[in-house]
């Protein structure tokens, strides 16, 4: 498995971020390419159940996530898109003025064929470090109006 994180500090407690994450709702305003979502199942956001969504055209495509944790400290998916298949985590640790968060994506490839791995390293790790670094720029956006709401 490849992986790629990116870490961020919030001013939200690590349930208060973790509940922000986990709201399908507010995702346009924060998850990366994000365009609109498919389909959502009832028992969001519980383990097992799964999200269907769609990016830029430019972006990842249709991406699918399922839920496969759901803890105090973290929130996974399983994450199917064209182009990848991996688990992808936020982690939440308390800090003093909130909490660090940690986003990551352990990934395999499902296309480039005997190339993945030059692919890889020349072009899709740091491409999607990128994208999970905007992704948490944004979403501190997002956890910075929350804290000032509460």
């Amino acid at each position: 498995m490849r992986r790629a994180s990116a870490r961020a500090a919030l001013p939200l407690t690590p349930s208060e971020a973790l509940g922000l994450w986990g709201d399908v709702e507010r995702w346009p305003s924060f998850v990366e390419g994000f365009v609109r979502r498919l389909e959502l199942t009832e028992t969001w956001p519980e383990p097992g159940a799964r999200v269907v969504w769609e990016s830029t055209p430019d972006g990842r495509g249709r991406v699918t996530e399922t839920i496969t944790e759901s803890a105090p400290d973290r929130f996974s998916t399983q994450v199917f898109e064209e182009a990848l298949a991996g688990t992808q985590t936020l982690r939440a640790l308390p800090a003093s003025d909130g909490s660090e968060i940690e986003l990551s994506l352990e990934y395999e490839l499902v296309k480039y064929g005997p190339l993945r791995s030059v692919a890889d390293a020349l072009f899709i790790r740091r491409a999607l470090r990128d994208m999970l670094r905007r992704t948490l720029f944004r979403f501190g956006v997002e956890a910075e109006e929350e804290a000032r709401l509460r």
